[in-house]
């Protein structure tokens, strides 16, 4: 997915495990690959950015999370301490 939507320099949030791979060459030396394994990205910036949108599940399938509740300004009683 990322890969259809992304680009260069684009910015993204990515969620996931890392994981490490060990591999032999032509020449028979050992070789390592790092990988991500995401499980969640979310474009960041916007279209011009080449991001923007809804969070994306590694099934390719659009996860909208609700936006947080907002909460009343808390009273702690220290109003009325000089400094």
């Amino acid at each position: 997915i990322a890969e259809q939507y992304l680009k260069k320099g684009s910015q993204a949030y990515f969620e996931g495990r890392i994981q490490t791979r060990k591999w032999q060459d032509n020449s028979g030396n050992d070789r390592y690959s790092t990988e991500i394994v995401a499980n969640e990205m979310q474009m960041l910036g916007g279209r011009a950015g080449g991001g923007g949108g809804a969070p994306m599940e590694s099934g390719g399938q659009s996860q909208s999370k609700p936006a947080p509740a907002e909460t009343a300004p808390m009273d702690d009683g220290f109003d009325d301490i000089p400094f």
